[in-house]
């Protein structure tokens, strides 16, 4: 854990992610519609620089409180811009304090950080009704022909911990979670491209295509990720 807390993680990763948050954010969105979840609260644990709690709070009903959990010390100062009086951060773990038993809590990838992760699951299920986890599928045929890509991506961002959708599903499962929907997050259909031009606009439609048909495929392929929820 030391790497969140000295500042080594946020010396490689200097931007804390906050690129990817409005997808993530989205797709929380869509989550919750999806199965009918209008939470009055709803707080995340490993929140980083805050800016998916920040986008929910500007695209949400008005009725809802945020709230952030965070252990880093470098991630909580990134935060601070963003609070407000229905947006709060939290230096600490969620985990070992005491808190309002909140409308939903998520743990957007998280789990793969955590040395004790089956600790933290059992933990985590008390704290809230509903739990969305956000979860990268790095087991891919991919990764095992390329098993540097990991290593590298271990180093960089601190996964300790690699699943495939089934494998990810169990452990929630095992861990007492009742699993109540999901659906694949990462790819060409709804993660923003990052150029414009037109050789990346075909070939997203290219991947497109394949991604919405075939996604099962293409993620114990090339990998993804998934978001869960979970009661």
């Amino acid at each position: 854990m030391n790497r969140y807390m000295d500042g080594d993680y946020l010396k490689k990763n200097p931007t804390w992610d906050v690129e990817d948050s409005p997808w993530k954010a989205d797709n929380v969105v869509k989550m919750m519609r999806r199965n009918n979840i209008e939470p009055s609260s709803l707080a995340e644990v490993g929140c980083g620089a805050g800016e998916i709690l920040n986008r929910l709070y500007e695209i949400m009903p008005p009725g809802c409180m945020f709230t952030g959990y965070e252990i880093s010390p470098q991630a909580i100062e990134l935060c601070q811009n963003r609070k407000n009086e229905r947006l709060q951060f939290h230096l600490g773990d969620v985990l070992t304090e005491e808190t309002p038993h909140f409308d939903v809590i998520m743990a957007l990838d998280v789990m793969e950080h955590v040395e004790d992760y089956f600790g933290f699951l059992k933990r985590l299920h008390a704290k809230a009704e509903y739990k969305i986890f956000h979860i990268p599928l790095e087991m891919s045929l991919l990764a095992m022909v390329g098993i540097n890509t990991i290593l590298n991506a271990r180093d960089k961002v601190g996964h300790l911990h690699y699943f495939c959708k089934e494998t990810a599903l169990a452990t929630l499962s095992d861990n007492g979670y009742r699993i109540i929907d999901w659906f694949y997050t990462s790819g060409p259909v709804n993660r923003p491209p990052r150029t414009i031009s037109e050789k990346s606009r075909a070939a997203d439609f290219i991947k497109t295509y394949f991604f919405t048909r075939y996604s099962d495929k293409w993620v114990r392929t090339l990998g993804g990720s998934m978001m869960v929820l979970a009661g």
